[in-house]
């Protein structure tokens, strides 16, 4: 019999080895801010997002999918037919001939798998280092796909940033970069991640081969490559939604929001779609910028290219939001970001973080993320640019160099107020179906900066700033006949119907709680309360009279008919014939003279340089400088009505082509 005490003389036993773990990998820069897994309410909530990017469309057929991979493979044999037919022109041997090769590459959207039903597909083709970008990609391979029947809309815009050709194949919409590397014959495995293709290339050509290189940098640093891809799909939807999706304008682009998504998944490697969906707007609200956003260590190299950074190279200090590429040479992808546009896509975020915490906490379902963002009730004042041009073709040559430089316009408006005034540009433009000319119309929203005191008397002047756009779109390196531009001041209701989706303006209601932030609702109880108490405060409002502008008229005009001229002032200044109260002329601020009781303190002009003079009205002070007497503080300054009804005036002068006096007349006020 074994008493108690010899069970305690027994010898204890080991406790089992400890599993040997291998340490968790680190995904970038620093280690994850949580390894956490979904839940079993993550894992539902997941659920219903996919089926809500389902239900919106978000998916293309297999259909369309087999066709894109048909157009690649035509495409592919037409550059190599094309690079062929040089190496046999310019005398290489036969054997040469039959090796000589170029080879297509995807990136963007669709090489990361996130593309949608009609997007368009980002292609390089690499060739040889015999085979130029300036007459052979631009010249001899354009001709070729012009005379292709299934080849339309061909455009070339070699003096881009990164050169391009951009045109439909078989109504499948293709950007095609080149790059010629130090190759004589380009391997059809050529990996194009090795930093030897950099080798004897020039800066254009990096950055034409940079596109691909980091988008296989990208699938390589984030953990799970399908929770990346639902997650950077569901954002990317939810950008356009909110206006903040466009490169072009200074908000971010695909490459910006798949590094900012891939990032997010290095800080949370193990979370599935609806967790980083709702982390990604808690993260990006507090991130801490002009801090960079990068997915590894940015290297430098003995090739000598310029890499980002701001201890080095005094330009790059200026970025506001860097987000870094992964592979040599790292660059800012998001240089073109503005104070303005920043700042929107800050206020954005927030939004977003709320409904998100909405939605955890199942008040809302995922729909409400996703409401659009309603850009023409957001502000009272805007910039209309309209763009007209002879066809189709010139149109969508002018319109990309006009959309191209309205960055420059907000940067210009900050610079020229202190950043007093804000802009925020609408990301796309919008097309009269009515309208029988090829034009397009560019809006942006004007606002003072919020908690700016704005002192008596103060004015912000823009009519150079103005008149410097303008020359910058003048100078166009391939304007025709016909281009031309207008830019001109709109109040909210003023706002023509064919911008809205319904064709019409919508009757207004309260705001949605997900467009009304904290500051805006403190600032409309601050504003009322010191109007309670007799204190006039500023507001942004315009005078009831919208002002044309119009831009040196060259040959643009006795391009057109005089029918299609009168046309299209009709259509431009249609916003002044469809509301009385804009049934005022058009004024020239240093020609016109203002009377007190329509004069304001404080004045922003919105000219570009000379004047259209006309006859002074009676009783008005003179100069055109703005009168002491206490009024409505308005944005715009009211004026005396002309001579000429708006339409008719306009169209004489567009009749006369006296490119001197065909000026913007505007004056904003604050």
């Amino acid at each position: 019999m074994v008493g108690s005490d010899d069970f305690n003389s027994l010898p204890t036993p080991s406790p089992p080895p400890a599993e040997q773990k291998d340490p968790p990998m680190q995904w970038g820069v620093t280690k994850p801010l949580s390894n956490a897994g979904p839940t079993d309410v993550d894992i539902q909530r997941t659920k219903d997002l996919e089926k809500f990017l389902v239900d919106s469309g978000l998916y293309e057929s297999a259909e369309e999918t087999a066709k894109r991979e048909e157009v690649l493979d035509r495409l592919k044999k037409v550059v190599k037919d094309w690079v062929k037919e040089l190496t046999r022109l310019r005398g290489y041997t036969d054997q040469m001939v039959e090796d000589a090769n170029a080879v297509i590459f995807t990136f963007g959207s669709y090489r990361l798998g996130v593309h949608g039903p009609g997007a368009d597909i980002d292609t390089l083709c690499v060739g040889p280092s015999y085979v130029n970008r300036e007459e052979d990609f631009f010249y001899v391979l354009h001709n070729i796909l012009d005379e292709m029947e299934e080849v339309t809309e061909l455009q070339p815009v070699p003096d881009a940033h990164v050169p391009v050709m951009k045109f439909k194949f078989d109504g499948i919409s293709i950007d095609l970069l080149y790059a010629s590397i130090s190759l004589l014959v380009v391997p059809d495995d050529l990996d194009i991640s090795n930093i030897s293709v950099l080798y004897d290339i020039d800066e254009p050509t990096v950055r034409s081969l940079n596109g691909c290189r980091v988008a296989d940098q990208i699938l390589k640093l984030v953990p799970d490559v399908e929770n990346f891809r639902t997650t950077l799909r569901c954002l990317k939807f939810w950008a356009k939604r909110r206006g903040v999706y466009s490169n072009v304008t200074g908000f971010l682009g695909g490459v910006n929001w798949a590094l900012l998504v891939a990032r997010l998944c290095q800080f949370y490697p193990k979370a599935n779609p609806s967790m980083l969906v709702s982390r990604f707007f808690i993260i990006y609200t507090l991130w801490r910028w002009p801090n960079a956003v990068t997915l590894c260590e940015i290297e430098d190299n003995e090739l000598g290219f310029s890499v980002w950074n701001p201890k080095k190279n005094p330009w790059d200090r200026n970025h506001l939001m860097p987000i870094i590429t992964p592979s040599y040479p790292c660059m800012n992808s998001s240089y073109n970001v503005s104070a303005s546009t920043l700042r929107v896509m800050m206020e954005q975020f927030q939004v977003g973080k709320r409904i998100c915490e909405d939605i955890e906490l199942n008040k809302v379902q995922w729909s409400a993320l996703f409401e659009p963002y309603l850009f023409f009730e957001s502000y009272k004042n805007y910039l209309q640019v309209d763009i007209i041009a002879a066809d189709v073709d010139d149109l969508r040559a002018w319109r990309g160099w006009v959309e191209s430089r309205l960055r420059q316009l907000t940067l210009m408006i900050e610079r020229d107020t202190s950043g007093k005034l804000q802009c925020h540009p609408c990301p796309h433009d919008y097309v009269d179906s009515s309208n029988q000319c090829s034009h397009c119309a560019f809006f942006m929203g004007l606002q003072r900066k919020q908690g700016e005191v704005i002192q008596e008397g103060q004015q912000f002047d823009i009519r150079q700033t103005v008149d410097e756009f303008r020359h910058q779109i003048n100078s166009y390196m391939y304007w025709k006949p016909g281009m031309d531009i207008y830019v001109s001041h709109v109040r909210r209701k003023q706002i023509p119907s064919y911008v809205f989706p319904e064709g019409y303006r919508r009757t207004r209601h309260a705001r949605p709680a997900s467009q009304v932030d904290k500051a805006s609702c403190e600032g409309s109880v601050e504003r009322v309360s010191k109007r309670k108490k007799g204190v006039d405060v500023p507001d942004l409002e315009v005078s009831e009279k919208k002002r044309q502008s119009i831009s040196p008229q060259k040959e643009s005009i006795g391009a057109l008919t005089e029918t299609t001229k009168a046309e299209v002032v009709s259509r431009l200044t249609g916003i002044v014939d469809r509301d009385k109260e804009f049934n005022d002329g058009v004024i020239a601020p240093n020609h016109r003279k203002h009377t007190a009781e329509n004069s304001d303190n404080g004045c922003c002009n919105l000219s570009s340089g000379h004047a259209y003079s006309g006859n002074n009205e009676k009783g008005s002070s003179p100069g055109g400088t703005c009168s002491n007497e206490a009024s409505p503080p308005q944005l715009l300054h009211n004026t005396h009505k002309e001579e000429l009804e708006p339409n008719a005036d306009l169209a004489m002068v567009l009749k006369s082509g006296d490119g001197e006096k065909n000026l913007m007349r505007h004056v904003i006020e604050i």
